[in-house]
């Protein structure tokens, strides 16, 4: 299928948002906007809710964040981007910081989905408060940044009900070429996957400096760099990438080996920054990861090759997506965009093979929405997250560890500080 045709398949998919029976699930009317808050007012989150705002019925009537400068560039933000789109501003009441400032996002009755946008290690406390209140939720990844955050999302999984709809954010599975590979790649067409190697390169992450910012809350703008706030780049960054392995080969690892270390970066933080990681799947299926977040010379590589008995297959961020073999295919604009030739984009929002990952994710998540057919993506998130947990403690360990060492055994980390003395 060429990729015009794909896109117009998708984009008519998505268009039937506006041709809905009068009354649906949850009071929502045909053509209602649903009530969109961000929690989270930072790069990533920005830009997530712009993305909504553009590509769905979705509209930003709240704004939530620990800080209140993060707060009111979020309110300039998106009173400029409401009025570009005809809609109104946001309500000064509609605007909650400080440590409580997720309670009250989910309290409102003026709210219908919460958008978490905070540092991972915040991701379950913030969701489970959002579940309790009865919202719709977007959580970006990791659900969970230890196997004790990973076993309370499950816990709160079970507590979604039928009128709830949660989304994990692993838009890349959503981006069209990938996910027209994928349909393959599951279907049979390599026949039984021996190997798949995999990376991901970037570049280091940027400092953000605050005047009058203090030890802690350096850190937390500078979350990316340490380990109890992200988890690690393993389990922050390369997650996508362990992710659609997991969901092409409709398993987790069983057990892993890993090496790295923190052999570059000199900055503050624990984070390391390069892994190579040897994953196990069942059928003796080896997946080879190695990942690299340093320097600022613009190397950015991300993607999978598949090898079986009948083909390979190549799907990447960027670059040809294809397979070879007895079941050739290759997708129908991908030969126009050379290797390597995706551009590193901090806030998520990328070009090439995944230049519609994002709205297509978004588009979808609305609809199980609007037409009351939710469902529930926590139990999925939290397998992925465990997954890149277990490369993780294989890496510090220095040896084999296995899923269930893991679920018996996984590091737990603690913040060290209280977020109540960000109370201003």
């Amino acid at each position: 299928m060429k990729r015009r045709e794909f896109i117009q398949n998708s984009a008519g998919a998505a268009s039937g948002l506006l041709l809905l029976k009068p009354l649906t699930a949850f009071g929502y009317e045909a053509n209602s906007a649903v009530r969109h808050g961000l929690l989270g007012c930072g790069n990533r989150g920005t830009s997530v809710a712009d993305s909504f705002s553009h590509s769905t019925t979705a509209q930003v009537v709240a704004l939530a964040d620990l800080f209140p400068e993060a707060l009111e560039a979020g309110r300039s933000h998106y009173d400029k981007l409401n009025a570009s789109l005809g809609r109104a501003p946001i309500d000064a009441k509609m605007l909650f910081k400080g440590p409580h400032a997720f309670e009250q996002l989910a309290a409102s009755k003026d709210v219908d989905l919460i958008q978490i946008s905070t540092p991972p290690f915040f991701h379950v406390e913030h969701l489970a408060a959002a579940v309790a209140a009865g919202k719709h939720v977007y959580c970006e990844k990791p659900m969970g940044i230890d196997v004790r955050q990973a076993r309370q999302a499950l816990e709160i999984g079970k507590k979604v009900t039928a009128a709830q709809s949660v989304d994990v954010g692993f838009q890349c599975r959503n981006a069209p070429p990938i996910a027209a590979a994928a349909e393959r790649i599951k279907s049979g067409a390599l026949g039984k996957i021996a190997s798949v190697a995999a990376n991901y390169n970037a570049p280091a992450s940027i400092e953000k400096k605050r005047a009058g910012a203090g030890p802690d809350e350096y850190r937390l703008l500078n979350w990316l760099w340490d380990r109890a706030l992200s988890g690690d780049i393993l389990v922050e960054q390369n997650i996508h990438i362990i992710d659609l392995c997991n969901w092409m080969l409709g398993a987790h690892p069983v057990k892993a080996t890993a090496s790295g270390g923190r052999s570059i970066l000199t900055h503050a933080g624990d984070c390391w920054d390069n892994y190579q990681v040897d994953f196990t799947y069942p059928g003796d299926t080896h997946l080879s990861f190695s990942s690299t977040q340093f320097g600022d010379y613009g190397v950015f590589d991300a993607g999978l090759r598949f090898f079986g008995s009948a083909g390979s297959a190549t799907v990447g961020y960027a670059g040809p997506i294809q397979i070879t073999g007895a079941q050739a295919w290759q997708w129908g604009d991908a030969a126009a965009s050379a290797a390597g030739s995706g551009k590193f984009a901090a806030n998520g929002a990328f070009s090439d093979n995944l230049e519609f990952a994002d709205r297509d994710k978004e588009r979808t998540f609305i609809e199980s929405i609007t037409s009351g057919k939710s469902h529930n993506q926590i139990a999925a998130g939290v397998e992925t997250a465990l997954s890149c947990m277990l490369g993780r403690m294989a890496g510090y360990q220095k040896r084999e560890v296995t899923w269930e060492e893991l679920l018996a055994n996984g590091e737990t980390y603690e913040l060290g500080f209280s977020v109540e003395q960000f109370t201003r």
